[in-house]
């Protein structure tokens, strides 16, 4: 397998909850970073993650508004325990983000939208292939249910209509008559408007 050469996040963005901010912190202090916590004037903090090892840093700010602290981020990490931080913390935290995973030969290219990744495209010599990309299946199974229950409303009067049919052929009473016209008449509308 590849040796990832580094990762990039372009834009990645957080918005946390004040009450969110102690567990983003607790996150990572577990990733056992060197971690400095600086809280400003205007009530914005920042975070700067250090890597014991290798010695790079980021530095994450985020900005206070409304009861919420926003952080958007834009950097290159080549530190596993960093990189491996920050995918942490866009999932945990529901961040949006495009993080590129640059390869020797390649780089893959990872969509997040609310911390989920919806769309992977490798990129290689200037042509992109799509590697996964996120299907909203609950909207289809709704639709494939829908289709289908559609066909069995359609089957139900099929039936309903030859029943009426049949009892037709053997009434002689005109008023029954007339009433079983009007109900094949509604059914036959319902019919038309089911089948288009």
């Amino acid at each position: 397998m590849a040796q990832r050469v580094a990762t990039e996040y372009v834009n990645a963005s957080l918005t946390l909850t004040e009450a969110e901010m102690p567990r983003l912190i607790s996150l990572c202090e577990v990733q056992q970073l060197r971690l400095q916590v600086f809280v400003l004037d205007n009530g914005n903090q920042e975070v700067v993650l250090e890597e014991d090892a290798g010695g790079e840093s980021i530095r994450l700010t985020f900005e206070r508004s409304n009861r919420q602290y926003r952080c958007t981020l834009t950097c290159r990490v080549v530190q596993p325990k960093l990189t491996n931080t920050l995918r942490k913390l866009v999932s945990s935290f529901k961040g949006d983000a495009v993080v590129n995973r640059i390869y020797p030969s390649y780089t893959m290219v990872y969509h997040y939208i609310k911390g989920n990744v919806v769309r992977i495209v490798e990129s290689k010599d200037a042509l992109l292939r799509t590697v996964f990309e996120q299907s909203d299946t609950l909207v289809k199974l709704q639709s494939q249910f829908n289709l289908c229950s559609v066909e069995e409303e359609i089957n139900r009067l099929r039936g309903s209509v030859n029943e009426l049919l049949d009892i037709r052929n053997v009434t002689k009473e005109p008023e029954l008559i007339s009433d079983i016209d009007q109900r094949l008449k509604y059914h036959s509308r319902l019919l038309f408007a089911l089948e288009a």
